[in-house]
């Protein structure tokens, strides 16, 4: 009898393994981005200024691109001007909420393009190799000959100011070190033993690329696509600078930079307002960048 109430509560006994979770690889990154607070509050500060500018035309007290010589050049605080006001006497907030659109959309959108465009022909030439990596790879070592700024100069100079050229002339200029990243990686996944194995299945090329081989390239090219978003922020801001940009009135926080230098001496804190803005948004993706590089280590 003691057998048998014994017997009724005894546990099955279950396998160890069989009890620990099984996440997905986004699942994985996923968690470890929640234990990364620094990662979370440059994601939160990103996400701020993404907001600011989307609704600026909302959130703007004034019309950015209203002047009136009689407050140019107000300080911070000054009356209904929470951030001052520029040398034409218009509303720093304003223009720095508009100039966000214009500064933001020249740093994201050209990486997405150069991403797309980059990243086929790196998977492209690193999946076939042969002569079609010798021809895609040399055309991109020309690019790579200048630095970044000075190629960025001469198809700006070529092509002209304006928002079209200029988000031309910033995924030209990314499109090789994408090129580079998505060709090194398509070539150490193409000899691994899953590819050689859907190979002798019989599977197609466009099978293998999208099946097994983009799958795992896509990380390190996204990873390294986010640290490029602060690059192509600078270096738009530094053609608007030049004047190789958007053109005036247009709200940009590189051509406000360009029109408040020879006022820094009369208030150097508004004519640094720009900067800031430019600071704070490259650091920001930036740091969110290496933490993403961090999560999505699967060998960490």
């Amino acid at each position: 009898m003691s057998e048998i109430v014994a017997d009724s509560f005894r546990q099955p006994v279950r396998d160890p393994v069989s009890l620990v979770p099984v996440r997905s690889y986004w699942g994985s990154v996923w968690q470890r981005l929640r234990f990364d607070y620094v990662t979370l509050f440059c994601l939160a500060v990103i996400l701020l200024i993404v907001a600011s500018a989307v609704f600026a035309p909302w959130l703007a007290p004034m019309d950015p691109d209203k002047s009136s010589m009689a407050y140019r050049l107000r300080p911070v605080g000054y009356r209904n001007f929470m951030l001052g006001t520029d040398e034409q006497g218009r509303d720093m907030l304003s223009r720095l909420l508009y100039g966000g659109r214009i500064s933001l959309t020249m740093g994201i959108l050209p990486v997405m393009l150069s991403t797309l465009i980059g990243g086929l022909f790196g998977v492209v030439a690193g999946y076939y190799g042969g002569k079609i990596n010798m021809a895609i790879m040399r055309t991109m070592d020309v690019f790579f000959a200048f630095p970044s700024i000075l190629l960025a100069i001469a198809i700006s100079g070529s092509l002209g100011g304006g928002i079209t050229n200029q988000l031309l002339t910033l995924t030209v200029v990314l499109i090789p070190p994408l090129c580079r990243v998505a060709e090194t990686a398509t070539t150490q996944v193409r000899t691994m033993d899953f590819v050689d194995a859907a190979r002798s299945t019989g599977a197609s090329t466009m099978s293998i690329l999208f099946t097994h081989v983009l799958i795992n390239v896509i990380s390190p090219v996204l990873v390294y696509a986010s640290t490029l978003v602060s690059v192509s922020i600078i270096l738009a801001s530094g053609l608007s600078f030049l004047g190789l940009g958007v053109s005036p009135p247009t709200a940009d926080w590189g051509l406000m930079l360009a029109t408040l230098r020879q006022s820094i001496y009369v208030q150097p804190l508004v004519s640094a307002i720009p900067g800031i803005a430019i600071l704070v948004t490259s650091i920001a993706f930036n740091l969110v960048s290496d933490g993403l590089r961090q999560a999505m280590d699967v060998r960490a």
